[in-house]
């Protein structure tokens, strides 16, 4: 059986070292966000990582961008630093590109220029399309300055994975101060954070009627649908079609559609269960979220699923390929 894993990521230490100062001040938590040795993970495709992709039986993974990058520059500078972030990573699989895919890291706060290189990537390094880290400045992509990305990525065929990323400094000092020692922090990402704001952000999408206007493209969201499965039910019944929003079709409905789901990180059959029962076996897909989680801890949660082969293979790798349309 083959293994597709598509919430996997990269830091390049040679490119962030070039952020000037006054852009990391926007990474107000630093480091935080990283384990001891992480570091080198990162930064590594063809040595470590590969080697644990073949201990664990993963053919291919699709590289991403986390961390520092161009949404912390401006609008001038932020397209060239995301343009030598996306030539490095396809020179560094060059080679292996029957082991290494990826997704495009983009410039968003320029968002015109966001969707040229989403397209470049596409058509020149074959990229699978785009992961977007959040907010930008605080903005959500609702926004109608970002349409311009939506449209390209529509146009393209192409989905956009929608990763969490650091919330606003204010709703950091509103909601995750006044805790002991780092749980403030850790609540505000990978505790609790992270996965709320990214459900919140596809709801965004949904009742600002942005994905009515974009109704062919897909997205993509990670930790067993960062707590949809388990709320859109509520989230449907209290808001319906048009009466507290613009959208036009209900939230369950451009979820089933629109949205797709990884598994990344979370390796628990509970949620697992919920997400097949409302999304369907046809829009999850494994992912690791290599290197915060391990390549074992996910294939040993593959493993153990109690699933029919046809149902275990479009998790590990069917869906994946025809959403990212693999060979």
């Amino acid at each position: 059986m083959k293994l597709i894993t598509l919430e996997e990521h990269v830091t390049f230490s040679a490119l962030t070292n070039k952020l000037p100062a006054e852009a990391k001040v926007k990474n107000y938590l630093g480091k935080m966000i990283k384990s001891p040795g992480l570091d080198g993970k990162l930064d590594d495709i063809t040595g470590e990582r590969l080697r644990s992709m073949d201990d664990n039986g993963i053919d291919m993974q699709v590289l991403s961008v986390v961390g520092e990058g161009a949404d912390l520059l401006n609008a001038k500078d932020g397209p060239i630093f995301a343009k030598e972030y996306n030539d490095m990573i396809a020179s560094r699989i060059e080679g292996n590109t029957d082991r290494f895919r990826a997704f495009a890291h983009l410039p968003m706060t320029n968002p015109a220029a966001a969707a040229d290189e989403l397209e470049r990537t596409v058509k020149i390094h074959n990229f699978c399309g785009a992961l977007i880290n959040g907010t930008t400045n605080g903005e959500f992509l609702d926004d109608p300055k970002y349409a311009v990305i939506f449209e390209r990525a529509e146009m393209l065929n192409v989905p956009i994975y929608l990763h969490p990323n650091l919330p606003p400094k204010a709703v950091f000092d509103a909601y995750y101060t006044n805790l002991p020692k780092e749980a403030g922090n850790i609540l505000s990402i990978a505790g609790w954070g992270w996965h709320s704001e990214t459900a919140l952000h596809i709801l965004r999408l949904i009742l600002s009627g942005t994905l009515d206007k974009y109704p062919k493209l897909k997205l993509i969201i990670g930790h067993m649908g960062e707590m949809l499965p388990m709320m859109m039910v509520r989230s449907d019944k209290v808001f319906g079609v048009g009466r507290s929003g613009d959208n036009q079709r209900s939230i369950l409905q451009t979820l089933q559609e629109q949205v797709f789901i990884t598994t990344s990180g979370l390796f628990s059959l509970p949620p697992l269960q919920i997400a097949i029962d409302t999304f369907g076996i046809d829009k999850i897909m494994f992912s690791v979220d290599y290197p915060f989680s391990t390549n074992e801890s996910g294939r040993a949660f593959l493993d153990s699923l109690n699933l029919s082969q046809s149902d275990l293979e479009k998790i590990a790798y069917i869906n994946a390929m025809n959403l990212l349309k693999l060979s």
